[in-house]
């Protein structure tokens, strides 16, 4: 009898660990891997000073805190890289790869990416060297003229973050300046709207395993998550389910959201760099059951198989599909391949 432990890196996430919990408590399972009968701990990581060498006694990790604690972020890529613990989300992707790369790499792979711009911000905090350097390299740009180039409406929102934070919705050019002159320090993206569209959707993703759930971002927070079925297509949720895929294995995350809308029948996707994905019940609701079991599924599976994390991400294999003279369909679906091979 072997037991393999998970480990669960928490914040403020107040419902689905307990479901978590208690559904293993109450299941008690047992599985049978290579001859051998396996069981399942699980417990929550507590926050304390570490040595780099001291063995780590979980089997797996399953993080919802690093994205913006920094000190349990270390602590798991030291548990990674010396004692070969799995851990999702993958913690130096998420440090590293932004929403500005997301857009940046899923353009270079032919996805409808709205026009995207990014501009230096406003303002900076002051720091040596940084008037020296805006003297000599900074260039005046003609902020309106940008916003032509974009079209009306677009969104201003920072390069970087979630939860709809610092995002302006831009009709026309003044309020565009305005926009820019009170977002302060940040970098900023300014990006087309889709609009009008007629369908918008989150599609929510855990290792091979793809939920995709109509979304209304301007409702009530227990009602953007809608209960509602049958609203795309056989060809569009595959195209959805492989559009997600792709997103997922190339940086290397097996907990995220992909946010697309539909106009004139192409879905664009609009902010898929989400490897923290809500998961409380409040706003969830009625596709909470699924989100949880989906994550006990894909923990115990590469808890009992002890399954090594890939953390050579092979762009040179999306990109070699992207240069192919082959349909923009063709491609996606070569990409999420890549993804369900990485997810076996």
């Amino acid at each position: 009898m072997a037991t393999r432990r998970i480990a669960l890196s928490l914040g403020a996430d107040l419902c689905w660990p307990i479901y978590y919990e208690d559904i293993l408590a109450n299941l008690d399972p047992v599985v049978r891997v290579d001859g051998e009968d396996v069981t399942f701990e699980v417990e929550r990581v507590t926050i304390e000073p570490f040595d780099l060498r001291q063995p780590t006694r979980y089997d797996l990790i399953l993080d919802r805190l690093t994205p913006w604690y920094h000190t349990t972020r270390e602590w798991i890529k030291k548990a990674i890289l010396v004692d070969d613990v799995y851990a999702l989300n993958n913690p130096f992707t998420l440090q590293a790869m932004e929403k500005h790369t997301s857009y940046a790499a899923m353009i270079r792979l032919g996805l409808p990416i709205p026009e995207t711009w990014l501009l230096p911000p406003h303002a900076y905090e002051p720091r040596a060297d940084l008037q020296v350097t805006l003297e000599r390299y900074a260039r005046m740009f003609d902020l309106a003229e940008i916003g032509e180039k974009v079209g009306y409406p677009a969104y201003l929102k920072p390069f970087d973050g979630g939860a709809w934070e610092g995002v302006t919705r831009i009709d026309g050019p003044q309020q565009l300046v305005d926009s820019y002159d009170a977002s302060g320090t940040r970098i900023m993206h300014l990006q087309a709207a889709v609009d009008p569209f007629d369908l918008f959707v989150r599609v929510l993703a855990v290792g091979p395993q793809v939920n995709v759930i109509r979304y209304e971002p301007a409702a009530p927070l227990h009602a953007s998550y809608q209960v509602d079925f049958g609203f795309v297509d056989d060809e569009e949720l595959s195209l959805l389910a492989d559009m997600a895929m792709t997103v997922n294995s190339f940086f290397g995350w097996e907990f995220n959201s992909c946010e697309a809308l539909r106009k004139d029948g192409v879905f664009h996707p609009i902010d898929f760099a989400n490897a923290n994905p809500d998961a409380q019940v409040t706003s969830l609701h009625y596709h909470i059951p699924w989100l949880v079991k989906a994550m006990i599924r894909w923990s115990l599976f590469c808890a009992a198989t002890r399954r090594r994390m890939d953390l050579d991400l092979g762009w040179h294999r999306f990109f070699a599909i992207a240069d192919r003279d082959a349909p923009y369909r063709d491609k996606l679906a070569a990409y999420a391949d890549i993804g369900r091979k990485r997810f076996e």
